[in-house]
């Protein structure tokens, strides 16, 4: 790609944050192998990489719009794409459309019941722009949003829900409580201006230091319920060790942070959730390969 066009691409990937895909989309492809126990199909994983990235820019893409008016009065958002006026609303508009078109075109190519499921899933997704407008329990919501990856390719690969989707249940309830333990940690810079425009959130209504310690008790939980997966699933010591990590992960994420002081806050929310995102799905899989059957030939 020559240097005009990967310019002209910049904004539209610092508007959807791709590099963000690293929360959701490792967690896609866990219950994507908790599904095949194991490597899924070539077609089934491609799909569910289309599906995972497709959903999360038309969702990302729409929550820039819904809140172009809030980022363009917020000090610390007001260079963003839309408010600084490096592309248009209607642009940003289409690419909401086309994003959730080739989700919709996703789901159906996997299997009927991702296809009547996909338009509630992008329902799911959108609500989630509107729930700092009348609830500081906005945080959840946005956990619940990326709790749906796993199930979502779980159901992408069984094409069913049965009994034994008890365990990614169990990895999904995990994601939901690390979604919003970290989005508590990241309100916590706009607490003052949230406050002020009327906007809902934890810091904001209850102030840092209770948002900090409900963060906490939410990665506790999360810790638990990927101890839960891990039972569930039958899993073996290499999962077991990679939840360890992830703990040991989130206490130096609160490590980072304080009340008064927010300097890390990038190193805590982005950096340190990436690798549990991506130590997790590595140890899962791992875990899954060694517990396979040895070929006959080997």
């Amino acid at each position: 790609m020559s240097e005009a066009g990967a310019g002209a691409l910049a904004p539209w990937f610092r508007l959807v944050a791709f590099r963000h895909s690293v929360f959701a989309l490792p967690f896609a492809l866990q219950g994507a192998w908790l599904a095949a126990r194991g490597v899924p199909r070539a077609l089934d994983l491609l799909w569910i990489v289309v599906c995972a990235v497709s959903a999360r820019t038309a969702a990302m893409a729409f929550n820039r719009l819904v809140d172009a008016r809030v980022d363009a009065a917020n000090p610390r958002t007001r260079e963003r794409e839309l408010p600084a006026g490096r592309l248009r609303r209607g642009g940003v508009a289409l690419l909401v459309v086309g994003a959730s078109a080739v989700f919709v075109a996703g789901a159906a190519a996997l299997n009927p019941l991702c296809a009547r499921l996909a338009p509630a899933v992008l329902a799911v997704l959108f609500f989630y722009s509107f729930t700092k407008r009348f609830t500081w329990a906005a945080h959840a919501f946005l956990g619940l949003s990326l709790g749906l990856a796993p199930l979502g390719a779980w159901l992408a690969v069984r094409g069913e829900i049965d009994a034994a989707a008890v365990q990614v249940l169990w990895l999904a309830a995990a994601v939901l409580f690390w979604v919003a333990g970290f989005d508590l940690i990241y309100a916590c810079q706009d607490s003052e201006f949230d406050r002020a425009a009327g906007l809902h959130s934890v810091p904001a209504r209850f102030g840092r230091g209770v948002a900090l310690s409900a963060a906490r008790a939410c990665h506790a939980l999360t810790v638990a319920l990927l101890v839960g997966t891990w039972h569930a699933a039958g899993l073996g010591w290499v999962y077991l060790a990679a939840v360890a990590l992830a703990a040991g992960l989130l206490i130096w994420e609160h490590a980072l942070v304080s009340p008064g002081d927010l300097a890390r806050i990038d190193m805590a929310f982005f950096t340190l959730n990436g690798w549990i995102g991506v130590g997790l799905f590595v140890g899962l899989a791992l875990d899954l390969y060694a517990a396979a059957p040895a070929a006959p030939w080997s």
